[in-house]
C-alpha cells in the first residue's frame, strides 16, 4: 500500500508517480496480474528516500528548537536567581 499519490505532496517522486499511474491507465487488468509492479517498487523506493530526507530534516529542526527552549530556560532560571538575590 502506498500513501496518496499526490504530486504536490511528493516533488521529488513526480515522475514515477504520473509513470505508474500511467500504466494503470494502459493496463487496466494487468495491474492486477503484476504489469505495473517494476514501477510500484521504484515508487516505494523513492517514498522510503523521501521519508529519510524528511524525518532528517524534521531532527534537525527539532534539535535547533530544543537547543532555542534550553537557553531559553536558562535565561529564565538566571533572571528568576536575580530577582530573588536583589529582593533579599
Amino acid at each position: 500500500m502506498h500513501p496518496p499519490l499526490t504530486l504536490h505532496r511528493h516533488p521529488m517522486c513526480a515522475e514515477i508517480i504520473e509513470e505508474f499511474q500511467k500504466c494503470h491507465l494502459d493496463h487496466p487488468i494487468g495491474k492486477f496480474f503484476g504489469e505495473c509492479t517494476e514501477l510500484k517498487i521504484k515508487l516505494d523506493r523513492c517514498f522510503r528516500q523521501e521519508k529519510s530526507i524528511k524525518r532528517k530534516a524534521n531532527f534537525e529542526q527539532s534539535k535547533k528548537l530544543k537547543e532555542r527552549l534550553q537557553g531559553m530556560r536558562k535565561e529564565a532560571a538566571e533572571k528568576s536567581s536575580e530577582e530573588k538575590f536583589m529582593g533579599a
